[in-house]
């Protein structure tokens, strides 16, 4: 993972900061904090749609996150979708150059993750809407959000961002990031 025999002088000082590196520059294990023995981090669980889309690190230069995680709190469990594009289900890219069709496909990888933990779109409180080339696509991208909202008959709309932004492959256009909120069973 980590070469260390071409680490520069500043991520050597970093990496030590962090505990990764030993003053031996060796990686040592990670130590559990302790204070997690007293308050253990929340539990987390990995959702998946692999009928529409891969894992990250099922890519073929693989990536490290989650496409998404679901929180319970109490009564209610929270959905934290990650930024979701045009990807098909072997982690290729659909509809290269065809923004309204990658649009289109990104809504079906988000309702399908939504679908595995039981949510629908009604659920949605927000969405953070990450476009290659803001000015030329912003007017389809919000013709076809309102069409699609209000096919749904979403009210109220989800709370959203517009964003232009480089996004992690060259033919990706646009990337949809979702946060989802409902009661537990």
């Amino acid at each position: 993972m980590i070469d260390l025999s071409k680490l520069t002088d500043g991520e050597r000082i970093e990496m030590k900061k962090l505990g990764i590196l030993s003053d031996a520059d060796k990686i040592p294990g990670y130590v559990y904090p302790s204070l997690h023995k007293v308050r253990p981090p929340i539990e987390k669980h990995v959702v998946h749609a692999p009928k529409v889309i891969n894992e990250a690190y099922d890519y073929q230069r693989p990536s490290s996150f989650s496409r998404a995680l679901r929180l319970d709190f109490g009564g209610y469990k929270v959905l934290l979708i990650s930024g979701t594009a045009s990807v098909n289900e072997e982690g290729k890219a659909e509809h290269i150059g065809d923004f309204k069709a990658q649009l289109w496909r990104t809504y079906v990888n988000i309702t399908n993750l939504l679908s595995a933990e039981e949510m629908t779109w009604h659920d949605v409180v927000r969405t953070t809407n990450y476009l290659r080339d803001i000015e030329r696509d912003y007017a389809e991208f919000n013709k076809i959000r309102t069409s699609f909202y209000h096919w749904m008959n979403l009210d109220p709309l989800p709370a959203s961002t517009g964003i232009q932004a480089r996004l992690c492959w060259e033919t990706l256009l646009i990337e949809i990031e979702v946060y989802a909120i409902c009661k537990s069973k």
